[in-house]
């Protein structure tokens, strides 16, 4: 590991201060601190901001959900608001990383972690990523975990956070904090498909701190859950997974909220099967029709084309699950 020094953020006016000179926050560590053990990460200045007062949740005027951005995943989990209006941020939650993980990672560390793409974490390797113009050792190696949707030429490496694809669906906005003041972002713009910039993952400008994040408040009675499927039960990230929210009224869809994770290098929202699913009365048929749908634009790679059907197969099981035909 390389030399480094730390400051402990005493308030944000510190952190924020701290942050423009260059420093990296870090809260949990449990991302960050591994990179850089890894040697992936060199941060010079590690800006501590676990004492900042960003560890509410609380429901909006509008009857939404804000998430202080040092809430934990545990804490989150566990929080009878999440649970009740929003149960598929609960579920993805539960089954991300392990319980101890989980007591230690903030939610905007978790939407903030990086790839766990194997050639990204070998600096021996190509990886545009990591390192810009180097290649992508990915492209034409071992790429079963990768992803079929939103790559670029020069990247394909997925995003790992399990929570991230249910803000996504949920159509969540991230609040920030910088020397220029306070502004949002909507969730689709705050995490970056690679293009030819692959190293910039979010829309974060410099000394910029993430506070929150916000679900907007959505029609009621509302139905949701998260599935992912991985290669064993316990700390694995997904091959795919699906995130579905709809409300159903009179026997009929009036609003369908669903993206997939493991399969994009953003957490990917499904319009396509949505708008399939708006003024439908739920069915058999119309599950698999919609879920048809989930992998439109997939572009899968020499080992990782059982994607695709499985991501259809994933999508249409959850929106049986939450639709009440399972």
């Amino acid at each position: 590991m390389h030399p480094f020094s730390f400051t402990k953020a005493a308030n944000t006016r510190e952190a924020l201060n701290a942050g423009r000179a260059g420093g990296r926050y870090i809260a949990g560590g449990t991302t960050l601190v591994d990179l850089m053990r890894e040697t992936v990460e060199r941060p010079e200045t590690l800006v501590d901001i676990s004492d900042l007062p960003l560890r509410e949740v609380s429901v909006t005027e509008r009857g939404g959900l804000r998430i202080g951005a040092l809430v934990s995943m545990a804490e989150s989990a566990a929080h009878p608001k999440v649970r009740s209006l929003f149960p598929v941020v609960s579920e993805a939650l539960g089954l991300s990383a392990s319980a101890q993980l989980r007591n230690m990672a903030t939610i905007g560390g978790n939407i903030m972690q990086r790839t766990r793409c194997t050639y990204f974490r070998d600096v021996s390797a190509d990886c545009n990523k990591r390192e810009p113009g180097s290649g992508c050792a990915a492209l034409h190696g071992f790429n079963r975990m990768h992803a079929i949707l939103g790559a670029s030429d020069v990247c394909v490496a997925t995003h790992p956070s399990d929570v991230a694809v249910a803000f996504a669906a949920l159509e969540a906005t991230v609040h920030l904090l910088g020397p220029d003041g306070e502004r949002t972002v909507p969730f689709a713009d705050f995490l970056l498909r690679p293009g030819n910039t692959p190293n910039r993952e979010q829309a974060l400008r410099k000394g910029e701190l993430i506070t929150a994040v916000e679900i907007p408040a959505l029609p009621r009675p509302l139905k949701s859950g998260y599935l992912k499927v991985r290669d064993r039960q316990s700390y694995e990230f997904a091959l795919t997974s699906a995130a579905v929210a709809l409300h159903i009224r009179s026997g009929v869809i009036q609003e369908a909220k669903v993206a997939a994770g493991g399969v994009g290098t953003v957490p990917w929202k499904l319009p396509a099967v949505e708008k399939h699913l708006v003024g439908e009365r739920p069915s058999e048929s119309l599950w698999a029709a919609a879920a048809e749908r989930a992998a439109d634009g997939a572009r899968p790679l020499d080992h990782n084309r059982f994607k695709v059907a499985l991501l259809k197969r994933t999508v249409e099981r959850q929106l049986r699950i939450v639709g009440g035909t399972k």
